[in-house]
Protein backbone atom coordinates (compact mmCIF):
# COMPACT_ATOMS: atom_id res chain seq x y z
CA UNK A 1 0.00 0.00 0.00
CA UNK A 2 1.69 3.11 -1.20
CA UNK A 3 0.02 7.46 -0.70
CA UNK A 4 0.26 7.99 -4.00
CA UNK A 5 -0.73 11.38 -3.56
CA UNK A 6 -2.04 14.25 -1.56
CA UNK A 7 -3.02 17.86 -2.36
CA UNK A 8 -4.44 20.77 -0.49
CA UNK A 9 -7.28 23.08 -1.75
CA UNK A 10 -7.51 26.88 0.18
CA UNK A 11 -10.12 29.08 0.40
CA UNK A 12 -9.48 32.46 -1.98
CA UNK A 13 -9.58 34.70 0.74
CA UNK A 14 -6.70 35.04 2.72
CA UNK A 15 -6.32 37.16 5.55
CA UNK A 16 -3.02 37.89 7.90
CA UNK A 17 -3.66 37.29 12.11
CA UNK A 18 -3.37 40.84 13.19
CA UNK A 19 -6.36 42.01 10.61
CA UNK A 20 -8.65 38.78 11.79
CA UNK A 21 -7.64 40.09 15.13
CA UNK A 22 -8.49 43.41 14.60
CA UNK A 23 -12.35 42.71 13.59
CA UNK A 24 -12.57 40.33 16.20
CA UNK A 25 -11.34 42.88 18.93
CA UNK A 26 -14.00 45.58 17.46
CA UNK A 27 -16.55 42.86 17.54
CA UNK A 28 -16.29 41.37 21.10
CA UNK A 29 -14.31 44.03 22.92
CA UNK A 30 -17.46 45.82 24.40
CA UNK A 31 -18.67 42.54 25.71
CA UNK A 32 -15.29 41.73 27.17
CA UNK A 33 -14.27 42.72 30.73
CA UNK A 34 -10.65 42.63 29.82
CA UNK A 35 -10.34 42.92 25.57
CA UNK A 36 -6.34 42.79 26.40
CA UNK A 37 -6.89 39.14 27.59
CA UNK A 38 -8.49 38.39 23.80
CA UNK A 39 -5.16 40.04 22.22
CA UNK A 40 -2.57 37.88 24.84
CA UNK A 41 -4.76 34.77 23.39
CA UNK A 42 -4.15 34.91 19.89
CA UNK A 43 -0.80 36.33 20.28
CA UNK A 44 -0.40 32.78 21.92
CA UNK A 45 -2.19 30.49 18.96
CA UNK A 46 1.30 30.34 16.57
CA UNK A 47 -0.87 31.33 13.55
CA UNK A 48 0.55 34.01 10.52
CA UNK A 49 -2.28 33.78 8.08
CA UNK A 50 -5.59 32.25 7.72
CA UNK A 51 -8.03 31.44 4.70
CA UNK A 52 -11.84 32.17 5.11
CA UNK A 53 -14.62 30.84 2.68
CA UNK A 54 -16.40 34.00 3.36
CA UNK A 55 -14.90 37.53 2.94
CA UNK A 56 -14.25 38.42 6.70
CA UNK A 57 -17.19 41.37 7.04
CA UNK A 58 -19.36 38.87 5.49
CA UNK A 59 -19.51 36.55 9.15
CA UNK A 60 -21.42 39.34 11.10
CA UNK A 61 -24.54 39.12 8.64
CA UNK A 62 -24.67 34.96 8.81
CA UNK A 63 -28.70 34.83 10.02
CA UNK A 64 -28.14 31.58 11.79
CA UNK A 65 -26.84 27.69 11.62
CA UNK A 66 -28.78 27.10 8.29
CA UNK A 67 -27.56 29.58 6.67
CA UNK A 68 -24.26 28.52 7.63
CA UNK A 69 -24.41 25.49 7.23
CA UNK A 70 -25.34 25.77 3.17
CA UNK A 71 -22.16 27.79 2.97
CA UNK A 72 -20.09 24.66 4.38
CA UNK A 73 -22.50 22.42 1.82
CA UNK A 74 -20.96 24.64 -0.82
CA UNK A 75 -17.73 25.13 0.03
CA UNK A 76 -17.03 21.17 1.15
CA UNK A 77 -17.87 20.64 -2.74
CA UNK A 78 -15.95 23.09 -4.20
CA UNK A 79 -12.68 22.81 -2.21
CA UNK A 80 -13.03 18.96 -1.71
CA UNK A 81 -13.16 18.58 -5.65
CA UNK A 82 -10.16 20.80 -6.14
CA UNK A 83 -8.35 18.97 -3.54
CA UNK A 84 -8.91 15.70 -5.29
CA UNK A 85 -8.40 17.20 -8.94
CA UNK A 86 -4.75 18.25 -7.74
CA UNK A 87 -4.35 14.31 -5.89
CA UNK A 88 -4.98 12.64 -9.48
CA UNK A 89 -3.33 15.21 -11.22
CA UNK A 90 -0.28 14.88 -9.64
CA UNK A 91 -0.39 11.02 -9.43
CA UNK A 92 -1.40 10.54 -13.01
CA UNK A 93 -4.79 8.99 -12.35
CA UNK A 94 -8.36 9.65 -13.39
CA UNK A 95 -11.60 9.93 -11.38
CA UNK A 96 -12.36 6.97 -12.88
CA UNK A 97 -9.71 5.17 -11.24
CA UNK A 98 -11.13 5.70 -7.58
CA UNK A 99 -12.60 2.45 -6.06
CA UNK A 100 -13.82 4.28 -2.33
CA UNK A 101 -14.25 7.29 -1.83
CA UNK A 102 -13.92 8.40 2.11
CA UNK A 103 -14.89 12.18 3.04
CA UNK A 104 -13.92 13.48 6.56
CA UNK A 105 -15.59 16.80 8.09
CA UNK A 106 -16.83 17.61 11.21
CA UNK A 107 -18.07 21.35 10.33
CA UNK A 108 -20.69 20.80 8.82
CA UNK A 109 -23.66 17.84 7.50
CA UNK A 110 -25.09 17.24 4.66
CA UNK A 111 -27.99 14.47 3.17
CA UNK A 112 -26.76 13.54 0.56
CA UNK A 113 -23.47 13.59 1.78
CA UNK A 114 -20.69 15.48 -0.02
CA UNK A 115 -19.11 12.73 -0.99
CA UNK A 116 -22.31 11.83 -2.90
CA UNK A 117 -22.40 15.31 -4.55
CA UNK A 118 -18.85 14.76 -5.32
CA UNK A 119 -19.75 11.55 -7.59
CA UNK A 120 -22.07 14.24 -10.02
CA UNK A 121 -19.99 16.96 -10.09
CA UNK A 122 -16.65 15.35 -11.31
CA UNK A 123 -18.51 11.65 -12.84
CA UNK A 124 -16.87 9.27 -10.58
CA UNK A 125 -17.91 5.75 -11.38
CA UNK A 126 -20.98 4.93 -10.45
CA UNK A 127 -19.69 1.49 -9.01
CA UNK A 128 -17.74 4.11 -6.28
CA UNK A 129 -18.03 3.06 -2.09
CA UNK A 130 -19.05 5.70 -0.73
CA UNK A 131 -17.31 6.44 3.09
CA UNK A 132 -18.40 9.34 5.02
CA UNK A 133 -17.05 9.80 8.06
CA UNK A 134 -18.95 12.42 10.73
CA UNK A 135 -17.00 13.28 14.57
CA UNK A 136 -14.07 12.15 14.50
CA UNK A 137 -12.62 15.91 14.43
CA UNK A 138 -9.04 16.38 14.41
CA UNK A 139 -8.09 12.53 14.10
CA UNK A 140 -10.00 12.18 11.20
CA UNK A 141 -7.37 12.84 8.70
CA UNK A 142 -5.15 10.56 9.94
CA UNK A 143 -8.11 7.80 10.53
CA UNK A 144 -9.39 8.20 6.98
CA UNK A 145 -5.90 7.31 5.75
CA UNK A 146 -6.38 4.61 7.76
CA UNK A 147 -8.95 3.48 6.83
CA UNK A 148 -8.65 3.78 3.22
CA UNK A 149 -5.34 0.91 3.87
CA UNK A 150 -7.67 -1.41 5.33
CA UNK A 151 -9.64 -0.88 2.15
CA UNK A 152 -6.84 -1.43 -0.96
CA UNK A 153 -5.35 -4.45 1.91
CA UNK A 154 -8.89 -5.96 0.84
CA UNK A 155 -8.82 -4.67 -2.68
CA UNK A 156 -4.93 -4.53 -3.85
CA UNK A 157 -5.85 -3.29 -7.59
CA UNK A 158 -7.59 -0.47 -6.62
CA UNK A 159 -6.95 2.84 -5.33
CA UNK A 160 -9.09 4.77 -2.27
CA UNK A 161 -9.03 8.65 -2.00
CA UNK A 162 -9.67 10.66 1.14
CA UNK A 163 -11.34 13.75 1.24
CA UNK A 164 -11.05 16.36 4.68
CA UNK A 165 -12.29 19.71 4.47
CA UNK A 166 -13.23 21.64 7.12
CA UNK A 167 -14.88 25.15 7.08
CA UNK A 168 -14.14 26.02 10.57
CA UNK A 169 -14.65 29.85 10.15
CA UNK A 170 -18.57 29.02 9.87
CA UNK A 171 -18.64 27.20 13.56
CA UNK A 172 -17.32 30.28 15.67
CA UNK A 173 -20.06 31.02 18.26
CA UNK A 174 -20.57 35.01 18.10
CA UNK A 175 -22.23 34.95 21.53
CA UNK A 176 -20.00 32.80 23.34
CA UNK A 177 -17.39 34.66 25.62
CA UNK A 178 -15.85 31.11 26.80
CA UNK A 179 -11.92 30.73 26.51
CA UNK A 180 -12.38 27.89 24.44
CA UNK A 181 -14.43 29.90 21.62
CA UNK A 182 -11.98 32.85 21.83
CA UNK A 183 -9.02 30.54 21.10
CA UNK A 184 -10.65 29.09 18.37
CA UNK A 185 -11.00 32.45 16.79
CA UNK A 186 -7.41 32.49 16.82
CA UNK A 187 -6.15 29.30 15.78
CA UNK A 188 -8.90 27.52 13.83
CA UNK A 189 -8.78 28.06 9.74
CA UNK A 190 -10.81 26.52 6.62
CA UNK A 191 -9.26 24.52 4.24
CA UNK A 192 -8.98 21.03 2.58
CA UNK A 193 -7.15 18.08 1.86
CA UNK A 194 -6.69 15.02 -0.53
CA UNK A 195 -4.64 11.79 -0.31
CA UNK A 196 -5.13 8.93 -2.73
CA UNK A 197 -4.18 5.58 -0.96
CA UNK A 198 -3.36 2.53 -3.86
CA UNK A 199 -3.08 -1.14 -3.56
CA UNK A 200 -0.06 -3.20 -3.89
CA UNK A 201 -1.17 -4.49 -7.51
CA UNK A 202 -1.27 -1.08 -8.54
CA UNK A 203 2.57 -0.58 -7.91
CA UNK A 204 2.33 3.11 -7.43
CA UNK A 205 5.21 5.22 -6.22
CA UNK A 206 4.74 6.80 -2.90
CA UNK A 207 5.65 6.26 0.62
CA UNK A 208 4.84 2.50 1.90
CA UNK A 209 1.68 2.54 4.76
CA UNK A 210 3.25 -0.73 6.76
CA UNK A 211 0.95 -0.91 9.69
CA UNK A 212 -1.77 1.44 11.25
CA UNK A 213 -3.39 1.71 15.01
CA UNK A 214 -5.90 3.15 16.65
CA UNK A 215 -5.79 3.89 20.17
CA UNK A 216 -9.36 5.19 22.45
CA UNK A 217 -8.47 6.38 25.70
CA UNK A 218 -11.82 5.57 28.06
CA UNK A 219 -13.59 8.33 30.33
CA UNK A 220 -11.86 11.22 27.92
CA UNK A 221 -15.64 12.55 26.13
CA UNK A 222 -15.14 15.65 27.33
CA UNK A 223 -11.64 16.78 26.32
CA UNK A 224 -12.83 17.67 23.00
CA UNK A 225 -15.77 17.67 20.65
CA UNK A 226 -18.94 19.56 19.72
CA UNK A 227 -21.87 21.15 22.06
CA UNK A 228 -24.59 21.01 19.03
CA UNK A 229 -27.72 23.73 19.91
CA UNK A 230 -30.18 25.52 17.71
CA UNK A 231 -26.97 27.87 17.02
CA UNK A 232 -24.92 25.36 15.81
CA UNK A 233 -21.39 23.49 16.73
CA UNK A 234 -19.97 25.09 19.96
CA UNK A 235 -16.35 23.96 20.77
CA UNK A 236 -15.25 21.78 23.49
CA UNK A 237 -11.61 22.30 24.16
CA UNK A 238 -10.43 21.22 27.28
CA UNK A 239 -7.32 22.63 29.07
CA UNK A 240 -6.24 18.46 29.69
CA UNK A 241 -5.73 17.61 25.51
CA UNK A 242 -1.92 18.34 26.96
CA UNK A 243 -1.98 16.33 29.47
CA UNK A 244 -3.40 13.30 27.33
CA UNK A 245 -0.45 13.81 24.82
CA UNK A 246 2.01 13.71 27.43
CA UNK A 247 0.22 10.27 29.70
CA UNK A 248 -0.55 8.56 26.16
CA UNK A 249 0.97 9.49 23.09
CA UNK A 250 4.65 7.79 24.19
CA UNK A 251 3.49 4.41 25.37
CA UNK A 252 1.32 4.03 22.26
CA UNK A 253 4.16 5.05 20.03
CA UNK A 254 6.21 2.82 21.41
CA UNK A 255 3.92 -0.20 21.40
CA UNK A 256 2.91 0.69 18.25
CA UNK A 257 6.74 0.35 16.93
CA UNK A 258 8.00 -2.63 19.03
CA UNK A 259 4.84 -4.59 17.48
CA UNK A 260 6.55 -3.65 13.87
CA UNK A 261 10.29 -4.49 15.32
CA UNK A 262 11.29 -0.81 15.64
CA UNK A 263 11.82 1.80 18.50
CA UNK A 264 11.52 5.69 17.82
CA UNK A 265 15.40 6.18 17.46
CA UNK A 266 14.58 4.42 14.27
CA UNK A 267 11.74 7.19 12.60
CA UNK A 268 13.19 9.78 10.54
CA UNK A 269 9.89 11.36 9.53
CA UNK A 270 7.56 12.88 11.57
CA UNK A 271 3.59 13.83 10.33
CA UNK A 272 1.91 15.08 12.65
CA UNK A 273 -1.35 16.90 13.12
CA UNK A 274 -0.68 21.03 14.01
CA UNK A 275 -3.05 20.87 17.15
CA UNK A 276 -1.75 24.37 18.38
CA UNK A 277 1.18 25.75 20.17
CA UNK A 278 0.77 23.67 23.09
CA UNK A 279 -0.18 20.40 21.48
CA UNK A 280 3.34 20.44 19.60
CA UNK A 281 5.14 21.49 22.56
CA UNK A 282 3.16 18.41 24.77
CA UNK A 283 3.98 15.75 21.51
CA UNK A 284 7.71 17.24 20.79
CA UNK A 285 8.33 16.68 24.85
CA UNK A 286 6.38 13.29 25.46
CA UNK A 287 8.15 11.51 22.18
CA UNK A 288 11.44 13.35 23.06
CA UNK A 289 11.94 14.36 19.17
CA UNK A 290 15.42 16.09 18.68
CA UNK A 291 15.08 19.68 17.23
CA UNK A 292 12.94 20.98 14.33
CA UNK A 293 11.42 17.12 14.04
CA UNK A 294 8.13 18.87 13.83
CA UNK A 295 8.83 22.07 11.67
CA UNK A 296 6.72 20.90 8.88
CA UNK A 297 3.59 20.81 11.60
CA UNK A 298 4.94 23.92 12.82
CA UNK A 299 4.75 26.11 9.07
CA UNK A 300 2.00 24.62 8.29
CA UNK A 301 0.19 26.13 11.96
CA UNK A 302 1.88 29.55 10.68
CA UNK A 303 0.71 29.75 7.20
CA UNK A 304 -3.06 28.08 7.63
CA UNK A 305 -3.58 27.98 11.38
CA UNK A 306 -5.44 24.24 12.69
CA UNK A 307 -7.88 22.76 10.00
CA UNK A 308 -8.89 20.21 11.75
CA UNK A 309 -9.03 16.74 10.24
CA UNK A 310 -7.14 18.60 7.06
CA UNK A 311 -4.67 19.72 9.18
CA UNK A 312 -2.45 16.34 8.90
CA UNK A 313 -2.75 16.47 5.19
CA UNK A 314 -1.63 19.70 5.04
CA UNK A 315 1.64 18.67 6.42
CA UNK A 316 1.85 15.39 4.82
CA UNK A 317 2.08 17.42 1.21
CA UNK A 318 4.44 19.74 2.39
CA UNK A 319 6.43 17.06 3.73
CA UNK A 320 6.16 15.41 0.33
CA UNK A 321 6.65 17.96 -1.99
CA UNK A 322 9.63 19.95 -0.02
CA UNK A 323 11.03 17.81 3.35
CA UNK A 324 10.67 14.36 1.77
CA UNK A 325 13.08 11.94 3.66
CA UNK A 326 15.76 9.84 2.04
CA UNK A 327 14.58 6.15 0.59
CA UNK A 328 13.76 3.81 3.14
CA UNK A 329 12.88 6.85 5.91
CA UNK A 330 10.66 5.12 8.65
CA UNK A 331 7.99 7.59 9.75
CA UNK A 332 5.12 8.40 11.32
CA UNK A 333 1.79 10.05 10.83
CA UNK A 334 0.02 10.78 13.71
CA UNK A 335 -3.39 12.71 14.59
CA UNK A 336 -5.55 12.74 17.91
CA UNK A 337 -8.91 14.13 18.33
CA UNK A 338 -12.31 13.66 19.76
CA UNK A 339 -12.84 10.52 21.86
CA UNK A 340 -10.16 11.05 23.06
CA UNK A 341 -7.88 8.88 20.53
CA UNK A 342 -5.17 8.34 18.43
CA UNK A 343 -4.42 7.27 15.38
CA UNK A 344 -0.77 6.31 14.04
CA UNK A 345 0.41 4.89 10.63
CA UNK A 346 3.44 3.91 9.92
CA UNK A 347 5.23 4.35 6.80
CA UNK A 348 8.55 3.97 4.72
CA UNK A 349 9.87 6.44 2.34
Amino acid sequence: MTIASTASALPQHHYRQEDLLAALVRYWGPKLDNPQFLLRLHEHVGVDTRHLVLPMERYERLAGWGEANDHWIDAAQELGQQALCRALARAGLYAGDIGALLFVSVTGIASPSIDARLVNRMNLSRRIKRIPIFGLGCVAGAAGIARAADYVRAFPDQVAAVIAVEICSLTLQRDDLSVANLISSGLFGDGAGAVLVAGTDRKLPGPRILDTRSVFYPGTEDVMGWDISEKGFRIVLSPEVAAVIREHLAGDVDTFLADNGLQRSDIGSWVLHTGGPKVLRATEAALELPSGALDASWHCLRKTGNLSSASVLLVLEEVMANRRPPAGTYGILAAMGPGFCSELLLLQW
